[in-house]
């Protein structure tokens, strides 16, 4: 009995794994479109604020922040928010510079089921610069 159950979990930890692999693969990828070839991204300084449940996936706040002063020496240029789940990886980008005054915003956004949304900065003297949140999606958004 006890390897009659055991059989069908086993069979979905291969899945899980994969589909981890392939949001990993789509992120990666979207950065590369974005940012172009070779770019090192450092984990830090970027911190992504989602619930921690969101009830309804086709409006879900997103705030990002960067640890930036936003000074002529020292500022955020531009800013990508990528999805590890949708159907289109990346969901926003902005475009700052020192007279945006912070290196924050806010918007809302759709997900297509409970996942990670990364968001990538990237400073003024081209460092990426990364983090990321994580939801959990009870009514899915974004399906095709």
């Amino acid at each position: 009995m006890q390897a009659a159950v055991a059989l069908p979990v086993s069979g979905l930890l291969p899945t899980a794994a994969a589909e981890v692999e392939a949001g990993r693969q789509q992120v990666e990828q979207a950065i590369t479109e974005f940012f172009g070839e070779e770019r090192r991204v450092q984990s830090g300084r970027v911190t992504v604020s989602v619930p921690a449940i969101s009830e309804n996936g086709y409006s879900v706040p997103l705030s990002v922040a960067v640890d930036s002063p936003m000074t002529a020496d020292d500022y955020v240029r531009r800013l990508l928010v990528v999805s590890q789940s949708n159907p289109l990886p990346i969901i926003a980008n902005f475009e700052l510079g020192p007279k945006a005054g912070l290196a924050q915003v806010s918007t809302r956004i759709r997900l297509a089921d409970s996942q990670r949304i990364y968001a990538i900065a990237e400073m003024h003297d081209g460092a990426l610069w990364s983090g990321f949140g994580y939801s959990v999606v009870t009514l899915a958004a974004c399906v095709i």
